[in-house]
């Protein structure tokens, strides 16, 4: 018979908590949402990065998209979000939680005639504040929008045509 020698595990850093208060929260705006930025990967060893999203009436949040390498969660605080998944347009209301799988298209906005509250949260996580910062730069126009089709690779976030969330948007206006 075989006995196997105990082993001890491996010695690892206990990782830490991660708080960020709502005062000491660094936000991105542009003229229709405001992200309150509340965790990114380097603070959580990489096990996710974590935003605050409020959209006003009208807002649109993201094209179509898809991210190779994390999932995106959505929990809607208030209001509504319609969002789509796949070739599927559905409306998330105040209390719904979504999970997006890696390589599946989605986007979303604030639902027809409603603002909406959304936590996002990437899983694993990698460093997109500054992609969000960039993005902000975008919507006043003190940036370039070729710079975020340039940051594609960096930031995971890789767009794609979807006539369904174009009729989507379309018949929301």
């Amino acid at each position: 018979m075989n006995e196997k020698t105990p082993t001890t595990p491996a010695t690892t850093t206990p990782l830490e908590a991660v708080l960020t208060r709502h005062a000491d929260a660094e936000t991105c705006a542009d003229p229709s949402s405001v992200m309150t930025l509340l965790a990114d990967s380097d603070g959580t060893a990489g096990g996710c990065t974590s935003y605050r999203s409020t959209f006003a009436k009208g807002a649109i949040g993201a094209p179509a998209h898809f991210h190779t390498r994390a999932s995106e969660l959505f929990f809607v605080i208030s209001g509504a979000l319609q969002v789509l998944v796949g070739e599927e347009v559905t409306v998330l209301e105040a209390g719904d939680f979504l999970a997006v799988p890696p390589h599946t298209p989605h986007a979303f906005a604030a639902a027809p005639g409603c603002e909406a509250d959304v936590l996002f949260v990437f899983t694993p996580g990698m460093g997109r504040f500054d992609y969000l910062r960039l993005l902000g730069r975008v919507m006043r126009g003190e940036a370039d929008p070729k710079e975020i089709a340039e940051s594609s690779e960096r930031f995971d976030n890789h767009y794609v045509d979807s006539p369904v969330w174009r009729a989507a948007l379309e018949r929301s206006a």
